[in-house]
């Protein structure tokens, strides 16, 4: 019997209060985190994070539909934060070598000056607003659950 023709099980108080607050810091958090960067680093959290994964990128570069992915961003929200980042002078867009149909953005010397100077706001946000909060749980734990959620997607 494959799990969508096994019976339903309701959830439990416990299950059904654990799924409510995991859908409020899913809106909350990103949107506190974003505020605080904004007046404390001046970069928003969806112009922060590819600049973070572009800085840990190979040659600082990553085809556009991986960033947009690791973003968790449709290539068409992608492609208009790079637009903004190139902008700015933080992202370059490069056309592929290897087949000419797609593009690379390119994380330059002045983005990773910039990130350099949000790392502070980001870090003081991420800690207010999850680690402290989690001080006295496992981390280990709760990382390894919550990888098998987001492998489901």
């Amino acid at each position: 019997m494959s799990p969508q023709q096994q019976p339903l099980r309701p959830m439990d108080p416990t299950e059904e209060a654990f799924l409510r607050v995991l859908g409020q810091v899913m809106t909350g958090l990103p949107r506190a985190i974003d505020a605080d960067m904004i007046r404390d680093g001046g970069l928003r959290l969806s112009e922060y994070t590819p600049l973070m994964l572009l800085s840990e990128a190979p040659q600082r570069r990553m085809r556009m539909n991986e960033l947009s992915d690791a973003c968790n961003l449709t290539l068409s929200g992608m492609t208009r934060v790079v637009s903004r980042l190139e902008k700015q002078g933080f992202v370059q867009r490069v056309q592929c070598t290897e087949d000419l149909r797609g593009w690379h953005a390119v994380l330059t010397d002045d983005g990773l000056a910039r990130l350099q100077e949000a790392w502070p706001a980001h870090l003081a946000s991420v800690r207010r607003h999850v680690l402290d909060n989690l001080a006295d749980h496992d981390l280990t734990q709760l990382t390894a659950g919550l990888r098998r959620i987001a492998r489901t997607h």
